[in-house]
């Protein structure tokens, strides 16, 4: 008997485990959606900042920019996306992973000497960038930085970067991030931000009327003036795409830690089931065994 409570207090345990993770799952789809809200709000913008810096660069003329300046690079800035809640599978730790893959990349690249800053954004993913200071990579976290942070503090964290480049304090930065593909694929990819290339600024303007453009003051000043907005919004698609995937893995991960659930709440249900059935049968064969003695 102590067996079957003990069972029946199991499958009790079980069942509302399957149920909060269901509840879970609902809540981080729900999530994805509105991330994917956001992502088709922001892109007209960047579609439309791209279209300005393709017809300038139609001109034909010498654009002059400090966030386009390359330089030897001696000093390299990784910004890393993770999370800062868990329950999200292996999403860090493939990050993680990527991580480590491009910085043994910078190092065949740029030589042995060469300076790693890793700016970790995430609880998770900061606890393990600090596993790598001792092979000379440095981590950097920065305060009011995170993976949930709102478009303001992402053109802050975007505005500290791009101060460091143009004060010559790191000579390239990337960006690891998992950009979404779709609910059940996220990919983790490298996105250089600094410094800002041609070919990452060309729009497609080619199903577009030629219309002659009168610029005012002049196209090298609107050009730096376009040029921050466009990283801007690069940055703020990042983080947003970052969100999505990371609760588009946590549903995955909902889902398959609810089918574990299930699975087994069904074996020890079944489980629970014989052995009271086998009780049952044990009692009646008692019952049966004194009256024959009588």
């Amino acid at each position: 008997m102590a067996t079957l409570k003990a069972l029946k207090t199991r499958i009790g345990s079980v069942s509302s485990s399957e149920k909060i993770t269901g509840a879970m799952k609902m809540i981080s789809s729900a999530k994805v959606h509105k991330n994917e809200q956001e992502l088709k709000k922001l892109l007209p913008f960047r579609n439309q900042v791209k279209s300005i810096m393709g017809h300038l660069l139609e001109t034909n003329m010498e654009f002059d920019s400090p966030l386009m300046e390359e330089r030897e690079v001696r000093n390299v800035g990784v910004v890393v996306y993770g999370t800062d809640d868990g329950l999200c599978g292996a999403y860090n730790i493939n990050i993680f992973k990527r991580l480590l893959v491009e910085i043994s990349s910078l190092r065949e690249r740029y030589g042995n000497g060469v300076g790693i800053t890793v700016y970790a954004i995430g609880k998770k993913m900061a606890k393990a960038c600090r596993r790598l200071e001792f092979e000379g990579v440095k981590t950097r976290i920065l305060e009011g930085v995170d993976s949930k942070m709102g478009s303001e503090a992402v053109n802050d964290f975007t505005h500290g970067l791009r101060s460091e480049f143009v004060e010559g304090g790191v000579d390239l930065i990337e960006v690891l991030y998992m950009r979404f593909m779709s609910m059940s694929r996220q990919v983790a990819t490298i996105e250089p931000i600094f410094p800002v290339t041609r070919e990452s600024l060309e729009g497609d303007v080619s199903g577009e009327e030629n219309k002659p453009y009168l610029f005012e003051p002049d196209p090298n000043s609107i050009f730096n003036e376009v040029l921050p907005m466009f990283v801007l919004s690069m940055m703020q698609e990042i983080t947003i795409e970052n969100r999505a995937s990371e609760q588009a893995a946590r549903v995955m991960a909902m889902q398959s830690a609810n089918d574990n659930a299930k699975k087994l709440l069904e074996s020890l249900r079944l489980e629970y089931n014989k052995l009271r059935q086998q009780s049952i049968t044990t009692e009646l064969l008692d019952i049966l065994g004194g009256q024959v003695e009588r």
